[in-house]
């Protein structure tokens, strides 16, 4: 049993919920939708009542600092109490944890063996590789880093992080004779492939007979995303093999980003490359 405003609920109420709460939530993603100041006839609109309703709900809100209003403009926008609301979750969230859940079941849809990657001090580094169903030529030990053009992992980053990030690292690779010189305009080649398809495929880049599958998976906190990668024999890395996999990981990547705040918007891929 639980108490609101001094009334019991029980059974099939506290089931329901508060209607009245999931409302002033539409209003709250109204804003947030937005992403800036809004008037009370956008709000309304974007929230599916009427601007006298909406209005009701933003001086609620707005007495317990979720909503704050422009005393110039009038505009409504979120309030400090969201942004401390906010702040506080990011802190408490582990990002790596939250994505590893999800790997096991990745692995077990596909088959294939799974690889996370984050940003490290030198490029992307391997925290957690789960083996598939089918045996690989490979052994990754968590912690090794990845290199930048001949790894799917790589090129996720290098696509989806600025330039300032990804040019040390990719200049390292190529001064340690690690790989050969580039063609001109080959890595604007692969930022322009993995932004199209949303993923990046290698094919014996890193060790002959494997291929990879990587796609990124972004935060609300920032622009440096993390990266998943599945990982198989080439043997089996048929069209339509790649196809379904691929697939399966953008979904799968898309659902982590949700569950990690990430709201896609227009020229995100873009921005995030140049926003150094």
């Amino acid at each position: 049993m639980s108490a609101v405003a001094g009334e019991a609920v029980t059974g099939d109420d506290a089931r329901q919920g508060i209607q009245s709460v999931e409302l002033a939530m539409t209003v709250l993603q109204a804003l947030e939708r937005g992403a800036g100041p809004m008037s009370l006839t956008q709000i309304a609109a974007a929230a599916g009542m009427s601007p006298s309703k909406a209005h009701r709900y933003l001086v609620s809100l707005g007495r317990v600092g979720l909503v704050a209003q422009s005393r110039s403009s009038g505009s409504y926008d979120l309030g400090p109490a969201m942004r401390r609301l906010g702040i506080e979750a990011l802190r408490r969230m582990d990002e790596v944890g939250l994505v590893s859940a999800h790997l096991p079941g990745l692995r077990d849809r596909t088959g294939h063996a799974v690889n996370l990657a984050v940003w490290g001090d030198v490029g992307p580094v391997i925290v957690r590789w789960d083996y598939g169903s089918y045996a690989l030529p490979i052994t990754v030990r968590v912690g090794a880093t990845m290199p930048m053009v001949s790894s799917s992992i790589g090129r996720v980053y290098l696509a989806h992080l600025p330039d300032s990030l990804t040019d040390p690292a990719l200049r390292r690779e190529l001064e340690s004779g690690r790989r050969p010189a580039l063609p001109d305009g080959e890595v604007e080649r692969i930022r322009a492939a993995v932004r199209r398809d949303g993923y990046a495929l290698t094919t014996g880049g890193v060790i002959p007979g494997v291929s990879s599958v990587a796609a990124p998976v972004f935060t609300g906190a920032g622009p440096l995303p993390l990266a998943v990668g599945l990982v198989l024999p080439s043997t089996q890395a048929t069209d339509a093999v790649v196809a379904e996999v691929a697939e399966e990981l953008l979904r799968t990547t898309r659902m982590m980003s949700t569950e990690l705040g990430h709201v896609e918007r227009s020229g995100d891929s873009a921005g995030r490359r140049r926003g150094a």
